[in-house]
């Protein structure tokens, strides 16, 4: 037996009901019945014109040259674009949607975040004006047709064998790492190929590359050429790691930080104690309205931004500084790492910025964090 939906043959997770049998792995997104055949849903065809588009900013040489290889490799092959923090990883794929949109053909762009849904979703809607783009996550459901649909990796069950392509955003980042529901689901919510984003890939997706079932193509130069930040490694004790932190904080008064911390109840604690000398925010998951206080905090022209790892990935604020807090804490992996530092000095107007590790002991990851961040500046032309 397998899941039709979430290709699950575990035999331990089957169950037969009244109905006959279904899978209990994925049963949060309904029961998946073994006996019914599953029959993709029925969308409107794409609109004519819809393959327009005009980007804010022309693609860099080395953008375009990956931007023509993603679209001419994707048509026989699922692709990997490996690209830095900040490289546009975005802007990347768009001639490849237009290609597909030209052909009437489905897409679909899933990102682990409702939030950068959101936002992307009001990007690629600038992008391509005369097609109807729409974001399917919570709290936006009822319309689930479109030209182009950005959506989260929950949202893709709807969608059984409908998109003829998947843009699969920072397939390593929790929830779909490590997750083989998801993993599944976006297996079969596809009939064509996929194009994975990220900038740390994990184990899966390397392997498949060794293998040749996934093309690679990489980027490693944002799109104004400076170099990547490299973080400072600050090995201190504990009250020297703090006051070490306000020093960097004060040096920084006039502009924006980040303080990335591991658990919830240090964001609550440290950012009160900041408080009292900066104007701090905090940044968890449960954060209250966090879209509105993220944008409120983007707007302002200092202050410090105390944040757990969900502002790790996703989130653009310009002319931001960072700090991790207790950066060998085991929360923060590699991937989580690289992300965090991949904050800093992703504009043109502030391609600049400083990163701070703050920790008690010298740690393999940090260091290798490092290594591989200075490895990715060889390419970089200044």
């Amino acid at each position: 037996m397998q899941c039709p939906r979430c290709l699950n043959s575990d035999p331990e997770f089957f169950y037969k009901g009244s109905r006959g049998w279904y899978c209990r792995k994925c049963i949060t997104f309904g029961r998946a019945m073994l006996q019914e055949e599953k029959e993709a849903i029925s969308l409107s065809p794409i609109q004519s014109g819809s393959e327009e588009y005009t980007l804010q900013y022309p693609l860099t040489s080395k953008q375009k040259e990956i931007s023509f290889a993603c679209k001419q490799l994707i048509e026989e092959s699922d692709v990997l674009l490996h690209c830095v923090c900040g490289a546009g990883k975005t802007e990347l794929v768009v001639e490849t949607i237009s290609a597909y949109l030209k052909k009437r053909k489905k897409v679909c762009f899933a990102i682990p975040r409702r939030q950068v849904v959101l936002e992307l979703r009001e990007r690629l809607a600038s992008y391509f004006p005369n097609a109807k783009v729409i974001a399917v996550c919570g709290g936006y459901t009822e319309i689930l047709d479109g030209d182009l649909i950005i959506c989260t990796t929950h949202q893709l069950y709807r969608y059984y064998q409908t998109f003829d392509l998947l843009i699969l955003d920072e397939p390593d980042a929790y929830p779909f790492r490590g997750n083989p529901v998801l993993h599944g689901i976006s297996e079969t919510c596809c009939k064509g190929h996929t194009i994975y984003l990220t900038a740390t890939p994990d184990k899966t997706l390397l392997a498949r590359i060794k293998k040749n079932t996934l093309q690679c193509l990489t980027l490693n130069v944002r799109p104004h050429g400076r170099a990547l930040p490299v973080p400072k490694i600050c090995i201190k004790t504990h009250l020297g790691m703090f006051y070490t932190l306000l020093r960097f904080l004060k040096n920084h008064q006039k502009e924006k930080t980040i303080v990335f911390v591991p658990t919830i109840q240090m964001a609550n604690t440290l950012g009160k104690i900041l408080g009292i000398f900066f104007a701090s925010f905090i940044c968890t998951s449960k954060t209250v309205n966090r879209d509105e206080m993220i944008e409120r905090y983007r707007r302002r022209k200092n202050g410090v931004m105390v944040a757990t790892t969900v502002l790790e990935r996703g989130v653009t604020i310009p002319g931001v500084h960072v700090c991790v807090y207790y950066a060998e804490h085991p929360v923060f992996d590699l991937s989580s790492l690289i992300q965090m530092a991949g904050r800093v000095g992703r504009s043109y107007e502030s391609p600049y910025g400083e990163v701070l590790f703050l920790q008690n002991e010298k740690h393999q990851q940090t260091d290798e964090c490092v290594r591989m961040l200075r490895e990715a500046n060889l390419e970089c032309d200044v």
